[in-house]
């Protein structure tokens, strides 16, 4: 086991249970983890802020006898406190801003038992679906390291992907979970609203659509990890029925005959890949197959009104993210402290009204009662994670005259001119156009997973997508487990590594 080779062959649960039974040492774990980062991030850029010494004293100390004993662990750059160490939220004026204390999600990774070794690359507060910072540069994706892994988890899904690491921490605001699960051939559950805890800096994050979790590349790890991290802390905003059962004895628990309700149309009337109708339609077969009824269905829901009120919390809570910054540095936050999509999307923040807001939420609240009554007639609805296969870095970037103008709108301060335009919300439609099928779980706070059951024939990963009642992973975790018996997927690697 001293050779790193042979340390991607397991699992966090795998590498815990070779650490409690004494076939190896969790410093000769970490060494394997280091030593395989040093190897594959120059290339893919996926760890932004090595902890390696950090993990070497929490090591000498005795990492806690939790589930992941002695396992190695990234943690993603954005939301992720972890006193003394740097938390950017890819944003340059917070390169050196260094938290007092950890978040509560942190706090409850290292009972488990995790070795943190580092942070991992995120975009810009998370805003975008694609891992390229100007503070960091792009991650690539190790399945081709000319396309993206996603975002805003894709230095979490590079790594893992890659075998730095067996998981990595994630959050979720509107496919940031799912969506590098899919690039990245991992396993990826976005949790219902109030799994996991959010605190102690936050309460509700982007009006309740984001929850954090893991990205793993088995659906055991993801389980084990949701009982030991999941349960409100002090003052949550949201607070769920506990589930019936630990979530590791329901993957070992055969689903029932499930009814399942699939659709292959986009949401906002735009284009899907054939490679992604196809993984859906092989994905189905797969259920016959297994006992399932499954028949093509799917809400009705107006995808894009939806569409343009994420559009309209998503510029509100970026101009709020810079008031924070400005408290963060001592003074009000400037255009040359963020990226300059971000500050355009502050400045049309600034111009939307509360009534706009409220309405935004209103819609979600109605979505949420639609699915509700959805999912009395099905038990779950799949549909692609993804449109489209992942771009190729650079490709969803502002080019060199959409910056420029943006950087002319800022400077005249045309936020209101540029709302009434509709350019942005253009811009905005034509880069969800890839991802989606993702958001709706956001909007209604609903548990859903990214499984990884098809590859495209140049060998890209290409997940399909569930989504369950409110509160029910129990039930994902269980067909889970059941696919990733029938189609395995752990030993496929990019060739790269």
């Amino acid at each position: 086991m001293t050779d790193f080779k042979e340390y991607d062959q397991y699992d966090g649960l795998g590498l815990a249970e070779l650490v409690r039974t004494r076939q190896v040492s969790a410093a000769e774990v970490c060494e394997a983890a280091v030593a395989r980062i040093e190897r594959f991030n120059p290339q893919l850029n996926a760890v932004v802020t090595p902890l390696f010494g950090l993990a070497r004293r929490s090591i000498a100390q005795g990492p806690p006898a939790g589930a992941f004993h002695g396992v190695p662990f990234l943690l993603k750059d954005l939301l992720a406190a972890l006193a003394g160490a740097p938390l950017s939220f890819g944003c340059r004026a917070l390169k050196d801003f260094v938290p007092d204390h950890d978040s509560e999600l942190v706090r409850r990774f290292k009972q488990a038992g995790l070795m943190i070794l580092g942070k991992t690359n995120t975009p810009e507060f998370g805003l975008v679906a694609y891992t390229e910072p100007e503070l960091f540069g792009p991650t690539r994706n190790p399945w081709d390291p000319a396309r993206t892994p996603g975002g805003s988890s894709g230095g979490s899904a590079a790594a893992v992907a890659a075998g730095m690491v067996p998981l990595a921490g994630a959050g979720d605001g509107g496919g940031s979970i799912r969506i590098p699960a899919a690039y990245c051939g991992l396993f990826g559950l976005k949790p219902s609203r109030g799994r996991n805890p959010t605190g102690p800096d936050f309460g509700e994050l982007w009006q309740g659509a984001v929850v954090e979790h893991v990205l793993t590349r088995t659906v055991r790890d993801s389980a084990a990890m949701l009982d030991a991290v999941s349960g409100a802390d002090a003052g949550a905003p949201f607070v769920i029925a506990a589930p019936e059962r630990p979530y590791t004895e329901e993957i070992r628990r055969e689903p029932r005959r499930l009814r399942i309700a699939f659709n292959l149309r986009s949401p906002i009337e735009t284009a899907v890949h054939p490679e992604n109708e196809k993984a859906v339609l092989q994905t189905t077969l797969m259920l016959h197959r297994l006992g399932h009824e499954v028949e093509e269905a799917a809400p009705d829901l107006d995808g894009s009104a939806l569409a343009r009120s994420y559009l309209t919390m998503l510029y509100g809570e970026v101009a709020a993210d810079l008031n924070d910054l400005g408290l963060l540095l001592g003074r009000s936050a400037r255009p040359q402290d963020v990226e300059t999509a971000t500050w355009t999307l502050g400045l049309l923040g600034r111009c939307e009204s509360a009534a706009s807001m409220a309405g935004a939420r209103r819609l979600w609240g109605r979505a949420a009662r639609t699915m509700g009554r959805f999912h009395e007639i099905y038990d779950l609805y799949l549909t692609p994670t993804t449109a489209q296969p992942p771009a190729r870095i650079g490709e969803l970037k502002p080019g060199p005259v959409e910056a420029g103008a943006l950087k002319m709108v800022n400077r005249l301060r045309l936020g209101s001119w540029l709302r009434r335009s509709g350019i942005i919300e253009r811009i905005a439609f034509q880069n969800m156009a890839r991802t989606p099928f993702t958001q709706l779980a956001n909007f209604t706070g609903q548990p859903a997973m990214s499984v990884p059951l098809h590859w495209t024939r140049d060998g890209m990963p290409c997940g399909v997508h569930f989504m369950a009642r409110s509160g029910d992973e129990a039930t994902l975790f269980r067909l889970a487990a059941q696919l990733e018996k029938a189609s395995p997927w752990f030993h496929r690697r990019p060739t790269f590594c």
